[in-house]
């Protein structure tokens, strides 16, 4: 372990008014003693270290000069938030971070006061601070009170619509609200399209040296954009920035570009707009992902999300992999399918390395494109891919893939086109908890008419899907994987183009059938090793499609056995329902089959291992051995044969 840096100063803060006691010099210190602390303790627990070292200084000088939890900071995304949750009464626990009982990665309401809005998907904050800002005045309470408003937002969050929807309507609204863009050039991938360009242009010339120079230490230098009537300061104010008529138009008073690491310039820019702002206020910051940290300032990606490290290299203690990634069979399995395939295109929403089609886009880069942080748009962009004749494959994690729902399923499904929707990050993900767990694709898209939804087994039978999925022109086809190594079974050369609608038989047994869809395979035939030793042989079967089901297969493990137990990695209204109304429909209940279906439970599952996740599921192996004695009536008395 390293040793832990001297901080004279933060041991003095225990929550933000502490702040308010020191000068600004003390600030700045405290901003580099924050700092360390930051990287000493993301260092014993691994987690998001670059996006918090470029808002220190920030965090620093909002808790500061505004009045937390009064006024409400609100954190877009969230993952910068560990330095906030170490000025706001939380520093004891910080070496917690992202660990079973310990702090989230991200803001969460539950945690803390401080915290007022829960976050870990971009492009919220000005809606919830907007939220906040009306309450406000018509008299709402909450815990804290109720006072300004003030959305963090990156400037890759801010090329999602949903942030331009906020502030079309906070404008239009006129209500005093503040946002802070904090402009570091850089989201998880570097962030791309005309907005990035935009923002570029603001800082890139003269301005930004004249406002630096306005700003520090003299706060009677500043404009007042603010006063009615105000021409001359607003002419000075437009004169000094460039460019800012975008959020002008929208009904910001906009501000910037001003150096967000200089506490000279922050601490009297915030005051002077903390005491005279009257409506929307934009101030546009210029910080640097991974800011103070070598190593980090040197990754490619700024060390968005690291393993625990050690300090002085930034060398990250990476368990040695066994097998490789479920992510980057799919991506070296796909840019193998492009180079046979011409009409084979990719679409991400700013995770090109997360969705392994980083090698995709070296490979064919014009055949691959990051639509930066907008599902939304990425999914219809499929879907006006897949109307010219090409075949994309709509490449998110489950759970990012939820903000683009109504777009597959009124411009995919409805007009069954055939979009192949690569679905990563599948069922429970471990350290970034319950906002990222991939819990509910198998319900939502197995709902949904003419839609073929697949799950992989293992790495092999990922490569078969993504081979289907190439394969499949008669609609939309959906196929989901997990976060994480896989099994390290023997990859084919090639994969093979599935059947749609048919699984296979793993194993032939009595009694009991265990219909698997998706990588609880392992443990299911982990569970029948154990059962096997009680003298019970199931049957083992891996469903591969929930839709269309394998009528024939499944109608047979009912007929042939008393029992039948479906296992899946998802919520309620998956797999085992689409199971369970063909049993009804067929009349098999009638007859008296023991049927159980083993889900997600009905709950968020707070941040763990995987394992620790599943076994808050009930669905590691010794939860389904129980499973089949329970439905077979089978007491168990200690580990004798049953």
């Amino acid at each position: 372990m390293s040793a832990r840096p001297d901080t004279p100063l933060l041991d003095r803060v225990n929550k933000p008014e502490d702040l308010k006691h020191l000068s600004d010099a003390e600030l700045a210190r405290l901003a580099d003693e924050l700092r360390a602390e930051t990287i000493s303790a993301v260092s014993e627990t691994g987690g998001h270290l670059g996006a918090g070292l470029g808002v220190v200084e920030l965090t620093v000088a909002l808790h500061a000069v505004f009045d937390t939890p009064k006024d409400k900071l609100i954190w877009d995304v969230s993952h910068q938030c560990y330095p906030h949750k170490i000025l706001t009464g939380r520093r004891d626990r910080i070496r917690t971070l992202r660990m079973k009982d310990g702090l989230s990665g991200f803001t969460k309401r539950s945690e803390s006061v401080f915290d007022p809005f829960g976050a870990a998907h971009s492009s919220t904050s000005i809606s919830a601070a907007l939220g906040f800002s009306v309450a406000r005045d018509l008299g709402g309470q909450c815990d804290g009170g109720l006072g300004d408003a003030i959305a963090v937002i990156g400037d890759g969050s801010i090329s999602a619509g949903m942030a331009y929807e906020a502030m079309n309507n906070a404008g239009h609204l006129g209500k005093r609200l503040f946002v802070i863009l904090n402009d570091n050039d850089m989201s998880i991938a570097p962030p791309v399209g005309a907005m990035s360009s935009y923002l570029s242009r603001l800082y890139a010339g003269e301005p930004f040296q004249e406002l630096k120079a306005a700003a520090k230490g003299a706060v009677s230098l500043l404009p007042e954009p603010f006063r009615e009537g105000a021409k001359r300061a607003k002419d000075m104010l437009k004169g000094m920035t460039v460019g800012g008529t975008l959020f002008e138009a929208l009904g910001f008073s906009y501000l910037g570009p001003i150096d967000g690491h200089d506490m000279e310039q922050l601490l009297p820019v915030l005051r002077t707009v903390q005491e005279r702002a009257t409506g929307p206020m934009l101030l546009h910051v210029v910080t640097q992902k991974g800011k103070g940290y070598g190593p980090a300032e040197a990754a490619r990606d700024k060390g968005h999300a690291t393993a625990k490290f050690d300090v002085p290299t930034g060398k990250q203690q990476k368990a040695p992999s066994n097998a490789p990634s479920y992510t980057s069979v799919f991506g070296q399995t796909l840019t193998e399918m492009a180079a046979e395939d011409d009409k084979i295109v990719a679409v991400t929403a700013a995770m090109p390395d997360g969705t392994g089609l980083n090698l995709f886009a070296e490979r064919y880069p014009s055949r691959c494109f990051d639509v930066a942080i907008a599902e939304q748009h990425g999914v219809t962009f499929c879907a006006g891919l897949a109307a010219g004749g090409m075949k994309p494959f709509c490449t998110m994690y489950s759970t990012f893939l939820q903000r683009g729902y109504d777009q597959v399923v009124h411009d995919v499904a409805i007009q069954r086109l055939p979009v192949r929707f690569a679905i990563d990050r599948a069922g429970l993900v471990g350290a970034d908890g319950a906002t990222h767990a991939g819990s509910f694709d198998i319900a939502y898209m197995a709902n949904l008419p003419g839609m073929v939804v697949m799950a992989a087994a293992d790495e092999a039978e990922l490569k078969h899907m993504v081979a289907t999925a190439v394969a499949h022109d008669e609609g939309p086809i959906a196929f989901r994987y997990p976060r994480g190594e896989g099994v390290g079974v023997e990859l084919p050369e090639r994969g093979e183009v599935l059947e749609i609608g048919k699984g296979r038989m793993i194993q032939e047994g009595k009694r009991v059938a265990l219909l698997s869809f998706g990588t609880r395979l392992e443990e299911v035939r982990k569970a029948a090793e154990a059962l096997a030793a009680k003298g019970i042989t199931p049957t083992i079967a891996d469903a591969r499609f929930a839709k269309p089901l394998d009528r024939d297969m499944i109608l047979s493990l009912a007929a042939n056995h008393e029992a039948l137990i479906t296992i899946e990695e998802g919520a309620v209204g998956g797999f085992g329902s689409h199971v369970a109304q063909l049993l009804a429909e067929e009349g098999v209940f009638d007859g008296g089959l023991k049927y159980r279906s083993m889900v997600l439970p009905d709950i968020f599952i707070d941040q763990a291992s995987p394992r620790d996740m599943y076994e808050v599921a009930a669905m590691n192996a010794e939860q389904i051995e129980t499973k089949v004695l329970d439905t077979l009536s089978i007491a168990q008395i200690g580990n004798k044969s049953a």
